[in-house]
């Protein structure tokens, strides 16, 4: 049986008294890519801030590298990295600069970046300002600070928003290549069914903040293999459990 990265426990998260994350459940094993889908506002976002320790689950616990959430979010920052929301940049820095600012954050030191923009297709580009930098390029610097580091763990959300189809094609064979030669293990959500569905090997579907789905990539494409976007989206607005 493989390792458990990332782990959920009948986690809850209420705003406001109204519960956005409801007695969810998920586990990510190492060395994997696992797609986690939803409908805007179904919770995913919330769901990878509980697991950083951004925010406090309600009820329930949250773990990672099987270090909890809130207990020990410090530790667990370091061996993971990720990208939540749009990308945040000291825009007058340069992007070797943002990233060796990122690494002194993290207590790191002595730590190439060069390898890390060249990884995500930004070879050269180190002394330039980060405010002259397109949608894509950002979002590529993104994900170059979130593997600068090498982290055991990355928690992508929306990692390929706002690249073409070129720059989607180049992360989704990072993301294996980050799996299969440098060990690590990603979560990531996307709205792009057909990017989720080539690069990942288990996916989640969280409806209403339950997670109605949970289920090998390779399964879902064999019992649906002319339909296997209308089933996703069928169990994303549906919400129905499946087993």
């Amino acid at each position: 049986m493989k390792e458990i990265m990332i782990s959920t426990g009948r986690i809850t998260k209420n705003f406001s008294g109204k519960e956005v994350i409801r007695d969810c459940r998920i586990s990510v094993e190492r060395g994997m890519v696992y797609g986690f889908l939803g409908k805007n506002g179904a919770g995913k976002t919330t769901m990878f801030k509980l697991l950083l320790g951004f925010l406090k689950p309600t009820t329930g616990t949250a773990t990672v590298l099987g270090m909890d959430s809130v207990k020990e979010n410090a530790k667990i920052l370091k061996h993971t990295g990720s990208l939540i929301e749009a990308p945040v940049f000291y825009e007058h820095l340069s992007a070797t600069d943002n990233l060796l600012f990122h690494l002194a954050y993290m207590g790191l030191e002595n730590m190439e970046v060069e390898p890390a923009l060249e990884r995500v297709g930004l070879p050269g580009t180190g002394t330039q300002p980060v405010r002259k930098f397109s949608l894509g390029m950002r979002q590529r610097l993104a994900i170059a600070r979130a593997i600068v580091h090498k982290p055991e763990v990355l928690i992508l959300d929306e990692p390929v928003n706002g690249l073409d189809p070129v720059g989607m094609r180049e992360m989704r064979l990072l993301f294996r290549q980050l799996v299969d030669q440098d060990g690590m293990t990603i979560l990531l959500s996307s709205h792009l069914l057909s990017e989720v569905q080539q690069v990942t090997d288990r996916i989640g579907v969280i409806a209403d903040g339950r997670l109605v789905l949970e289920e090998d990539t390779e399964e879902i494409r064999r019992n649906h293999p002319c339909d296997i976007e209308d089933y996703l989206i069928g169990v994303m607005e549906g919400g129905q459990l499946h087993e």
